[in-house]
């Protein structure tokens, strides 16, 4: 599989539907290349590991836009020379401006936004009315204006993002935003179930490794314990994890040790 590049990405809008995942750990990364997944983002301390067990995977990392403009280039530079293909910064389109006209390609947040939740009440859909489905539009139009690549849009009623995709060129990344979008993603830990929590409505889990994880962990007590329990009896080591001294150099060693 070859990796996407920016024009594919473009070329794609509207024709044809590209999967991303944001992945925590190098076992995901991995999984992602052997499954063909489109694309992932992660953590920007992330990218320069994951770019070599995914090659053949667009990576958008997830960095710190810091206190200024500068900081935010800065930030996007270094992640681009880890292997990024490119930034995610939902903070504001200003950043994403600066950043656009240095050709960082950046990924903008429109729609639910969980750290500024609280300004619409708390963790929930938006878009559900006429005049918040316009605000993720001109939200939308207004990272479209500063050069980004694309938005993730996040929890919006699924017709109103439809139209919101079809009246912009940039891509739009759903999270729970419906196959109007152009880009399906999902978070690891929800696909794989791999935690106790909420699941949220969009999320489909496709495995319950929560289970298998704890037999592993139980697996893992159990062997440590073992091992424990065989060096506090003098059952570990044994002969076959020895070294065996020449009977000949032990010998002179031991003749060299009495004239000390």
């Amino acid at each position: 599989m070859a990796k996407l590049t920016i024009y594919d990405i473009k070329q794609a809008k509207g024709k044809r539907q590209l999967a991303q995942v944001f992945a925590t750990n190098v076992e995901e990364a991995e999984a992602c290349e052997a499954a063909g997944v489109d694309m992932m983002c992660t953590m920007g301390g992330n990218v320069s590991r994951f770019r070599s067990l995914a090659p053949s995977v667009f990576i958008i990392a997830a960095i710190d836009c810091g206190a200024t403009a500068d900081d935010a280039v800065r930030s996007g530079m270094q992640a681009l020379g880890s292997g990024a293909d490119a930034i995610y910064c939902g903070i504001s389109t200003e950043r994403v401006k600066v950043m656009s006209r240095e050709h960082i390609p950046v990924v903008g947040h429109v729609g639910l936004v969980p750290y500024r939740a609280t300004f619409v009440g708390g963790l929930r859909a938006v878009g559900k009315t006429a005049e918040e489905a316009m605000q993720v539009y001109r939200d939308t139009k207004a990272y479209e204006e500063a050069g980004a690549l694309g938005v993730e849009m996040e929890v919006v009623p699924h017709q109103i993002a439809a139209e919101i995709s079809k009246r912009t060129s940039i891509c739009c990344i759903s999270m729970g935003a419906g196959t109007g979008c152009d880009v399906q993603y999902l978070f690891s830990c929800d696909i794989l179930g791999t935690h106790d929590g909420h699941y949220p409505r969009h999320a489909k889990k496709y495995r319950d490794l929560r289970l298998e994880l704890a037999k592993i962990q139980a697996e893992r007590v159990a062997a440590y314990k073992e091992y424990t329990d065989d060096v506090h009896s003098e059952a570990y080591p044994e002969p076959a994890q020895l070294v065996e001294a020449n009977p000949d150099e032990l010998a002179k060693f031991q003749e060299m040790l009495a004239g000390e």
